[in-house]
């Protein structure tokens, strides 16, 4: 019996993964950017229409459309 226990003793704890870090001057300008991109698909899919709209007619509208009903923007 003690020559289980002492060949048990020599078995090491596994190894932990440590997480990296990143620096904000890294992430900063991605998520700057990502967050002008969710800013203009916002714009578009919500106030792309009458008196706010940038393109004349109805196109972009059309392309968004079923985004504003997801999304519960009204539209007619």
């Amino acid at each position: 019996m003690a020559e289980v226990v002492a060949s048990t003793a020599n078995v090491s704890a596994p190894s932990v993964a440590l997480p990296a870090s990143l620096p904000v001057r890294a992430v900063l300008p991605w998520a700057v950017f990502a967050g002008i991109l969710m800013l203009v698909a916002l714009y578009f899919v919500g106030a792309e229409q009458g008196a706010t709209s940038v393109f004349a007619g109805a196109d972009v509208h059309e392309w968004v459309h079923d985004g504003r009903h997801l999304l519960g923007f009204p539209c007619h």
